[in-house]
């Protein structure tokens, strides 16, 4: 048995597969006020990249029965990986990568201008053909939803769509093994999903106004089965996860073009290898029975299933397959995860450190990008070791190239 199991008085138990991986004091102290939530079904089971988050602990399996909790889901809805692999090898890209990444810069809108700071130049002023037919299978969907909340029609949606953002999303080039070119990428639904998951986190709190004063974490608030903000939220989260799948196709699409517009020689490149969520709520059966399987930072790892935990932005990362483990309802990590905060780690390191931790990658080496260096987040190879019974490693991807908002 590679997990522990954390006992949670008034609550349901923890299984946790981190051993030989840090846990912080507060992450379990989050992990347990959920636990001690009622429907929980059976256990709630944790990925080594375990660490706080807002509202439910980020790298967390919830099940639920009943009921379901948007702030577990978070802002991020839909946030996920999209790998693809190019008949390219090492041999074929060029000996300055510069260009490369600037290619794709041009390419996928990418970080985030402040407001009242000139044009976002994260989000298209005019988007391209692609991204419109794409927001045109997405409009009614949305529609339907913003009849019912008009406040979410004055949102980043359609400019949104096929960007990248900010924070840990990422664009990267690497290469695997065999030193064949792989192209992933992580982004999610962006600021219409973010404006989906604040909204429904504000009205499950005023739905239980006068018993939130219970719950052992405001951001716990939650709506029950039933009730017409959890249908209503059920039809918008399952929107916000379609637009962040789409997202990553047109970004993918548009970094493969991006790439020939550099590199003559012809290739392929398999766009739909593999394009996974790690912050998602869905229908799922565990045990022999139905339940809200919500995952906060944790990517589904079905028998046989293929899926992608990144490193950070010097280390390496994985294509897996999953292993079926019932225990952890069929769930692996989502990647590292962060062994300290963003503060934390611009006031430790340096721009200088930045320089040094990524001296083998063609990217942005900066003081805004210092939140994002290797050593704030945990060892990926224990991360990997702690989760061998929930995955296998395929393939192992090394970065070449990291394009950050």
């Amino acid at each position: 048995m590679d997990y522990q199991i954390l006992e949670v008085e008034h609550g349901k138990p923890i299984k946790m597969w981190t051993a030989g991986v840090p846990v912080e004091d507060e992450a379990r102290a989050q992990l347990m006020n959920t636990a001690r939530m009622p429907f929980i079904h059976s256990h709630i089971a944790v990925m080594p990249d375990v660490h706080l988050g807002k509202g439910s602990t980020i790298g967390s399996v919830i099940p639920t029965r009943g009921a379901i909790i948007p702030a577990a889901v978070g802002v991020d809805i839909g946030c996920g990986m999209m790998a693809a692999c190019s008949s390219l090898t090492a041999a074929d890209l060029p000996d300055s990568l510069h260009a490369l990444r600037a290619a794709i810069e041009r390419a996928v809108p990418c970080g985030r201008t402040p407001p009242r700071k000139g044009r976002d130049v994260g989000a298209w002023e005019n988007p391209p053909a692609a991204v419109d037919a794409a927001w045109a299978e997405l409009l009614p969907g949305f529609a339907r939803i913003t009849e019912k909340y008009p406040r979410l029609k004055n949102t980043n949606n359609r400019q949104h769509l096929g960007t990248l953002g900010t924070g840990n999303h990422f664009i990267e080039v690497c290469l695997d093994q065999a030193e064949r070119v792989w192209f992933m990428l992580h982004s999610g639904s962006r600021g219409v999903g973010n404006a989906i998951g604040s909204l429904f986190i504000t009205l499950a709190q005023d739905d239980m106004r006068e018993h939130i004063a219970n719950l052992p974490d405001r951001d716990l608030a939650y709506f029950r089965e039933g009730s017409a903000h959890f249908d209503d939220y059920v039809e918008a989260v399952g929107w916000a996860q379609d637009y962040a799948r789409t997202n990553r196709q047109l970004m993918m699409q548009a970094v493969v073009a991006a790439t020939r517009s550099v590199i003559t020689k012809p290739f392929t490149a398999a766009v739909e290898a593999v394009n996974c969520h790690h912050n998602y709520v869905q229908r799922e059966t565990h045990f022999g029975t139905e339940l809200l399987v919500t995952r906060k930072g944790a990517v589904s790892a079905r028998r046989g299933e293929l899926g992608i935990i990144p490193g950070s932005m010097g280390a390496k990362s994985f294509i897996v397959r999953g292993l079926g483990n019932a225990e952890s309802f069929c769930s692996c990590s989502h990647g590292a995860g962060r062994s300290m905060s963003r503060n934390a780690a611009k006031r430790r390191f340096s721009v200088e450190d930045q320089v040094r931790a990524t001296a083998h990658v063609e990217c942005r080496k900066d003081a805004a990008v210092i939140d994002e260096i290797p050593m704030a987040y945990k060892d990926i190879d224990a991360v990997m070791r702690a989760q061998r019974e929930l995955v296998e490693i395929v393939h192992t991807l090394r970065q070449v190239v990291c394009v950050k908002g």
